[in-house]
């Protein structure tokens, strides 16, 4: 009797301890942790080569750190030396708003042209798709560049076409300085590929039936698109827009390259990424890189704001909750 009593005891005694302190089987079965096992790799990714470094420049922002000494703390003076003291600073950031400005929405425009012409039906539609959409994925490459940089230049393909039409030109369009910023534009809009995926995607999505009643009230094509598909579009150009300028005002590789680094003729080049490169890795300011970056971040962020906030008064939702 004493014996089953102290088995029963040691039974209960056992399930006590298992019940506080949940054993590694257990663990594994619970579905949170699976789950973040899974994702951890993820999540390492994220905090090492994300949030740290983001903290890190945020810290930096606000140092005299050359990256050869420990980082001296100086206040506000980087961002008050890039307001009041550094003419190229307001140089870079007036050619990147125009550069953001005339190509993205030339890029948006250009983008739907053309996926509305592969709204048509046809067998070869998929095949030009995938053709007009490989600019967006070799656009940013060093090599499309590089090949920019002769089509452009005082012998290249721009020069030889108008010879052809009789206009004798020897024009260097990237050594111009009315012409240089230009070049960047249509390359940046020759990238259209995404943005067209994504507004067909959208066009697809607009139900025939609208299209059908537009044809019997007598709707002739331009009142279809400006009624129908302009407004059933309206969340998809927010998206591509939003997009577009993120991609637009980090720009960098182009310029880059085109201009040797130097962002010449006449800082007409000097896109605001590569001022920051300059200042960071060239000049050793990585206190003064790092404080650019936020401006940048909060400029972005700002219009990001903006263009949600006015989302309101120009884009058409289908359904909304009341």
């Amino acid at each position: 009797m004493s014996n089953i009593m102290s088995n029963t005891t040691d039974v209960s005694k056992t399930k006590a301890i298992t019940a506080k302190r949940p054993t590694l089987r257990r663990l594994l079965d619970n579905d949170n942790f699976a789950g973040y096992v899974f994702i951890s790799p993820w999540l390492i990714g994220f905090f090492v080569f994300t949030l740290i470094p983001i903290l890190a420049s945020l810290y930096f922002s606000f140092t005299y750190f050359d990256l050869l000494s420990a980082p001296k703390f100086a206040g506000l003076a980087n961002f008050k030396r890039m307001f009041t003291n550094d003419p190229k600073f307001w140089k870079s950031l007036g050619v990147t708003f125009f550069f953001v400005l005339v190509s993205v929405p030339l890029r948006l425009a250009f983008a739907l042209f053309v996926a509305m012409l592969f709204t048509v039906r046809s067998r070869m539609v998929g095949v030009y798709r995938a053709v007009y959409y490989i600019p967006s994925i070799v656009g940013g490459s060093v090599a499309i560049a590089v090949l920019w940089k002769r089509i452009f230049g005082g012998d290249g393909v721009i020069n030889a076409v108008l010879m052809v039409f009789g206009i004798d030109s020897k024009t260097n369009w990237l050594g111009n300085p009315k012409t240089a910023l230009w070049t960047l534009i249509i390359l940046a809009v020759w990238q259209f590929g995404s943005s067209m995926l994504i507004f067909l995607a959208g066009l697809k999505q607009i139900p025939e039936s609208y299209y059908e009643a537009a044809v019997l009230d007598g709707a002739n094509s331009i009142q279809k698109f400006l009624r129908i598909t302009i407004p059933m579009l309206t969340p998809v150009i927010l998206f591509n827009l939003i997009m577009q300028l993120i991609n637009g005002f980090m720009s960098f590789t182009q310029s880059f390259i085109i201009s040797n680094g130097t962002g010449a003729p006449l800082d007409n080049l000097l896109l605001y990424a590569l001022y920051l490169y300059k200042r960071a890795f060239e000049f050793y300011e990585m206190g003064y890189g790092c404080a650019m970056a936020w401006v940048m971040l909060l400029i972005i962020g700002g219009l990001t704001a903006l263009a949600f906030k006015s989302s309101s008064a120009w884009v058409h939702y289908e359904s909304k909750e009341v």
